[in-house]
């Protein structure tokens, strides 16, 4: 499970890194700069670049994977 306050860590790195957010269901969804997500404590919004959106409860994000 990830937090929030990790979530964030994630967007705020320097340089950003892209990462995908893995969820426990199975997705994951793509994020190839921080414009993309919107960060609440309850909710997590993750748009894709066709428009489309998501919104995620954190307690479903099992992890942030990075691309090497």
């Amino acid at each position: 499970m990830m937090d929030v306050a990790g979530i964030r860590a994630a967007l705020q790195r320097q340089p950003f890194q892209p990462f995908h957010i893995s969820l426990a269901d199975g997705r994951s969804l793509p994020v190839p700069h921080p414009d993309f997500v919107a960060v609440h404590p309850r909710r997590i919004v993750v748009i894709a670049d066709d428009g489309s959106w998501s919104v995620v409860e954190p307690i479903l994000v099992s992890s942030l994977d990075y691309s090497s």
